[in-house]
């Protein structure tokens, strides 16, 4: 019997087992961390975001340049065969207003106990503290709790994450060991993090508070989701999805008002203050809150004379900022494995009989079920293309 080494067992490692079990394979799972799925038990917390149910076209676009190599990947497991997998585990799901699909029972758990039962029926071996160390001669070569121990594999698939939340398990310390091996490696980045602001005193009182309604954008990238103020900055969707464009160095803007003009704005500024504060007035008329309203103070003190020039303001409040938050803090990573390193199976050109899967290939996406199709996606795909490597 062919024997496949899986290491890394996140949603990609875990489905690339899957492939290779079904295929017939003995199959040896690996992962540093005391038990698997941690960070999809983490992304489950907030719901566990399978996927969008969205038409294809619109869907890949969320790739930007990544979208060529992955449409046929995902297009061999889309958004409805997310959602036929995850009902094949037991786990009914729903989509949400904005088409995004969670699992009915809101959280990662049941979904991750019913697969790993999955995989045991298929054969699969898990063993857990194994941090990879690279190769030892032919054989894959691991630090374990009992010694350097090692594994004779005739495929290998490589799923160890990208380099956001180290504590985890995705830290990254793979890239030395392939690029010593000659894989063509792009730096890493954050990609779906927050901005950090140095708040003044006064927005204490806000931290915790949502930004609704609003429209954010950097640069190309463009956002209606919500954000929340926090101590270290400004966080949530609507922030992740346009944080791409912050990295790159666009400046960072909110319309608080997307679905009113300029005059139309103007108008409303105009109708009678009395004795109103600046503040009372905008959240009068303009149904502001005061997180909204603290928000354009801190940015945009004093405000332009002119109603006009004013609403100009709060239609392109421009957010002064220190950069994006900490690589470690980020969802997700920029960066990995440039796909020319890897032929069209996802097999490392340099490394023949290794594939690679999930987020250790150069690509990113926003939050909003991206960011998980593809990691099943091409786990499922360096999965089946190692059976077929290994002939069976």
């Amino acid at each position: 019997m062919s024997r496949a080494v899986v290491i890394g067992a996140g949603p990609a490692g875990l489905m690339a087992a899957e492939m290779l079990g079904r295929a017939g394979l003995a199959v040896t799972l690996c992962d540093a961390k005391p038990s698997v799925g941690r960070k999809f038990l983490m992304a489950g917390k907030s719901g566990l975001n399978l996927t969008k149910d969205e038409p294809f076209t619109p869907f890949m676009e969320a790739y930007a340049e990544a979208r060529a190599p992955l449409s046929p990947i995902i297009a061999a497991f889309d958004a409805s065969a997310v959602q036929a997998w995850a009902r094949g585990l037991g786990q009914e799901v729903f989509s949400g207003s904005t088409g995004r699909v969670f699992p009915t029972a809101m959280k990662a758990s049941p979904l991750l106990r019913a697969w790993l039962e999955r995989l045991a029926g298929l054969g699969v071996q898990t063993r857990t503290r194994w941090h990879w160390q690279g190769w030892q001669g032919a054989a894959l070569a691991f630090d374990t709790p009992g010694g350097v121990e090692t594994l004779q594999a005739d495929v290998t698939v490589l799923a160890l994450g990208g380099a956001s939340w180290p504590r985890l398990g995705a830290t990254g310390a793979w890239a030395d060991i392939l690029r010593a091996r000659g894989v063509d490696l792009a730096g890493f980045a954050p990609a779906n993090a927050g901005v950090a602001v140095d708040w003044s005193d006064h927005m204490a009182k806000h931290f915790g508070a949502p930004l609704k309604g609003g429209a954010w954008s950097a640069g190309p990238y463009q956002s209606r989701g919500e954000a929340s103020l926090s101590a270290r900055g400004l966080e949530g969707g609507g922030i992740y999805s346009v944080s791409r464009g912050v990295r790159e160095g666009h400046d960072l803007l909110l319309d608080l008002l997307p679905d009113l003009s300029v005059p139309e704005i103007t108008t409303r500024l105009a109708k009678p203050r009395g004795k109103a504060s600046l503040a009372n007035h905008l959240r009068k008329v303009l149904k502001l809150t005061p997180a909204q309203i603290a928000l354009i103070q801190e940015m945009a003190r004093p405000l332009p004379d002119g109603l006009r020039a004013t609403a100009r303001v709060l239609k392109a409040l421009p957010i002064s900022h220190a950069g994006l938050r900490p690589m470690a803090e980020a969802i997700s990573t920029a960066g990995g494995v440039r796909f020319g390193a890897l032929d069209d199976n996802l097999m490392l050109r340099a490394v023949p009989g290794v594939f690679v899967a999930g987020e250790m290939l150069d690509w990113e996406a926003p939050t909003g079920g991206y960011l998980i199709n593809a990691c099943l996606a091409t786990g499922r795909w360096a999965g089946q293309q190692a059976a077929t490597w290994a002939g069976v």
